[in-house]
C-alpha cells in the first residue's frame, strides 16, 4: 500500500475476472483505442454464458468460443465460429455476462455466410439479468430513456459493427428473422472509461469493507464521463446535489480532477439566477457546499475567485427565503432525497439544516476571499437560522442533517432516530450524511456496521456498482441480479422501486451511493483535510478492525498511512507524508 496504483492494477487487485483481461500498462499493441483525451476504450470478452434459448445444438453452436480472447479481426478462413441458426419457429438468442458493470457498448464481428445482406440482430443491454431479458414497457418498466438498451442492429457480412452507449453488465442477442445462419466470431464489450490512477486506497482486516470501498470508488469512476454524471444507464446528467458524495469520493480516490470544476461550471452557467440548479433549491445549496469542500481539499484560490459574483448573488438570494421567525421558506423544488419527498416535516427540517450549513460555508469562503463584511453577514444569518428548530421530523436523512448543522444533539439523534430499526429506511444518497452524523455521535463502530450491512447487502445480491436506491427488507427476500429469476423468489430489480426508479428503470450504478468510500477514508483511515489541502489531521477510528492501511491523494503527492490495533485497543500509526504537507495527529 505504499505507491500509487494505476486503475488497471487496482481492478486486478480486486480479483474480478473481467479485469484479468486488461493489460497493466498501455502500449501500441494493446486493444485500446486512445486519443489525446482522458477517455479509453477497451474491448472485453464475456466471462460466462448466462442463458441460451436452445440446448439441442440445432440453433446454437460453438457458443464457448465467445469466451475465448480473440484478436477482434474477422478473416475469410475462420473456422468453428459461434452460430445462431434461425427457423420460422425458433429465432435463437443468447445472454452473456461481462463480469462487472461497465459503460459503453458492444462490438459484433460477423464471418462469411451465404447472403451478403446485413443480418438483423436484436440487442438488449442489462444492468441485471432480468433487465437483459426484458421487453420495453410493461409492468416491469424497462425503458430506452437516456440511453438505448433495446434495439435492432444490422451486422455486415464479413465485418464488424460497434453500437451502444449505456451502463450494463449483461447482453442478450437474438436473431430477428427466420432462415438465418449467423457465423459470429466475437461479441466484445466496448468499455469506455476515463484513464485515471486510483491514487487513494483502503485495505483493512475486513475484506467486506475493502470491497465496499472499492465498489464505491468504481461506481463514481464509471460516472466520470464527459461530465460527472449520476448514472451511466439513466440519469446521465449533472445533478448538483448528487455530485456532493461523488466529489467527496473523488477527493479520496483520484484527488483533484478537472471533471469536478467542469461540471460545477456547467451547472452554474445552465442555471443563471434566480433559477435554482436542476430546479431544486437544495441543489443550489449543494453547489456552494461542494465549492467549500473542493477548496478545503485542493486550495485552488483562483478557481474560487471565479465563482465570487455568482456565489454572493446566490447567498443573497437564499437569504430572502427566511421568514421573521428564522424559518426557511424556500420555493422551487423542495427536495432532499426521494424517500423523504412525501414527508413535508422531514423536507423542512433538512432544508433548515442545509440553510445553516450553506451560510456557514458561505461565511468561510468569504473569509478566504477576503470579504470580511460578507463573512460576518453570512455568519450572522447562520446563527439566526439556528434559532428555529424544526419539529416532528423522524426521518434518518433529515435528522442527520440537523446533527451536522448543530440543530440537534448527535448522541440523542443517533439512539432515537439513526439506529432505530437498524438499516431500515436508509437511502443510498443520504446514507453518507447518516454515517457522518453517527461519526459526530462517536459511534464509529455502529457506522461501520451500517456500511457492512446496508452497502454490503447490495454486494450480496451480486452488485458490482452501488445502486440508486436499496431497501434492505426487499433485499432479504430477493434473488441475485446476476441470476435468472426464480419462481416464488422476489426480483430486486423488477419487483420493487418507487418515484423515478420503479422496476427496471432503477439505476444499478449511481454515483450518489458512493458515500462509504469517502467516509471510510475520512473516519477509519482517519484523513481530515483542511487549510486548502495544506494540512491533514490523522484521527483513525478502527472499531473492531485489527489494521487499516491506505493512501490518500494530496496536492503535494501521495500520503501513506498504516494503523495497527492490539488486543487492548491501542492503535499504532505509521505515516509517510510527501514533502510540503503538514500532518497533525
Amino acid at each position: 500500500m505504499n505507491k500509487s496504483y494505476p486503475i488497471l492494477l487496482i481492478l486486478f487487485f480486486m480479483q474480478t475476472a473481467i479485469f484479468a483481461q486488461l493489460p497493466p500498462v498501455f502500449d501500441a499493441n494493446d486493444e485500446k483505442r486512445a486519443s489525446h483525451s482522458e477517455m479509453i476504450r477497451t474491448y472485453l470478452t464475456p466471462t460466462r454464458i448466462v442463458w441460451k434459448s436452445d440446448d439441442s445444438g440445432n440453433h446454437i453452436k460453438n457458443e464457448n468460443t465467445l469466451l475465448e480472447k480473440g484478436n477482434g479481426q474477422v478473416a475469410v478462413n475462420d473456422q468453428n465460429l459461434f452460430r445462431l441458426i434461425s427457423t420460422k419457429d425458433h429465432k435463437p438468442g443468447i445472454m452473456l455476462d461481462y463480469g462487472k458493470e461497465i459503460h459503453g457498448g458492444v462490438k459484433i464481428s460477423m464471418g462469411i455466410r451465404p447472403s451478403k445482406t446485413p443480418m438483423k440482430l436484436r440487442i438488449r443491454f442489462g444492468e441485471s439479468v432480468s433487465e437483459a431479458m426484458s421487453d420495453i414497457g410493461g409492468k416491469f418498466n424497462a425503458t430506452n430513456e437516456h440511453s438505448l438498451r433495446d434495439f435492432i442492429v444490422e451486422v455486415p457480412w464479413l465485418g464488424s459493427v460497434e453500437i451502444g452507449e449505456t451502463g450494463f453488465r449483461f447482453l442478450r442477442i437474438d436473431v430477428v428473422e427466420a432462415d438465418e445462419n449467423a457465423p459470429i466470431k466475437s461479441i466484445e464489450a466496448a468499455f469506455v472509461y476515463r484513464d485515471l490512477e486510483y491514487v487513494g486506497s483502503f485495505e483493512s482486516s475486513n475484506k467486506r469493507l475493502d470491497d465496499i470501498w472499492m465498489t464505491g470508488a468504481y461506481t463514481v469512476h464509471l460516472n466520470m464521463q464527459n461530465y460527472l454524471w449520476d448514472g451511466i444507464k439513466r440519469d446521465r446528467l449533472v445533478w448538483v446535489g448528487d455530485m456532493h458524495p461523488e466529489v467527496m469520493t473523488i477527493n479520496s480516490v483520484f484527488g483533484s480532477n478537472s471533471i469536478v470544476p467542469k461540471s460545477l461550471d456547467l451547472a452554474r452557467d445552465q442555471h443563471p439566477l434566480p433559477q435554482w440548479m436542476n430546479t431544486i433549491s437544495s441543489y443550489s445549496m449543494w453547489w456552494l457546499l461542494i465549492h467549500k469542500d473542493w477548496y478545503n481539499y485542493h486550495g485552488d484560490l483562483a478557481y474560487l475567485k471565479e465563482q465570487e459574483t455568482y456565489m454572493i448573488d446566490l447567498l443573497d438570494q437564499l437569504s430572502t427565503f427566511i421568514d421573521k421567525d428564522n424559518k426557511e421558506i424556500l420555493n422551487g423544488g423542495r427536495f432532499l432525497d426521494w424517500p423523504t419527498s412525501t414527508d413535508p416535516k422531514a423536507v423542512h427540517a433538512g432544508l433548515q439544516a442545509m440553510m445553516i450549513m450553506t451560510f456557514e460555508a458561505g461565511s468561510e469562503m468569504m473569509e478566504t476571499l477576503g470579504k470580511k463584511d460578507l463573512c460576518k453577514k453570512y455568519e450572522k444569518i447562520a446563527k439566526n437560522l439556528k434559532k428555529h428548530t424544526p419539529e416532528g421530523n423522524t426521518s434518518k436523512q433529515a435528522a442527520s442533517l440537523m446533527v451536522l448543522a448543530d440543530l440537534a444533539k448527535a448522541k440523542e439523534i443517533n439512539v432515537d432516530v439513526l439506529k432505530k430499526n437498524g438499516v431500515e429506511n436508509m437511502s443510498t444518497f443520504y446514507g453518507y450524511y447518516i454515517l457522518e452524523a453517527m461519526a459526530k455521535a462517536d459511534d464509529y463502530q455502529g457506522a461501520i456496521n451500517v456500511i457492512s450491512e446496508y452497502w454490503g447487502g447490495m454486494l450480496d445480491l451480486g452488485a458490482t456498482t452501488f445502486w440508486e436506491d436499496f431497501n434492505i427488507a426487499e433485499g432479504k427476500i430477493s434473488g441475485r441480479i446476476d441470476e435468472l429469476p426464480r419462481q416464488n423468489v422476489a426480483d430486486i430489480h423488477t419487483d420493487f422501486g418507487a418515484f423515478c426508479y420503479v422496476g427496471l428503470r432503477h439505476s444499478l450504478a449511481h454515483g450518489w451511493a458512493s458515500g462509504p468510500t469517502a467516509w471510510l477514508t475520512q473516519y477509519v483511515l482517519g484523513v481530515h483535510v483542511s487549510d486548502g489541502g495544506n494540512t491533514v489531521t490523522i484521527k483513525p477510528h478502527l472499531g473492531d478492525l485489527e489494521f487499516v492501511n491506505g493512501t490518500f491523494p494530496t496536492k503535494f503527492g501521495v500520503l501513506k498511512i498504516s494503523h495497527t490495533q492490539d488486543a487492548k485497543g491501542k492503535v499504532t500509526t505509521k505515516i509517510d507524508a510527501p514533502e510540503g504537507l503538514k500532518v497533525k495527529q
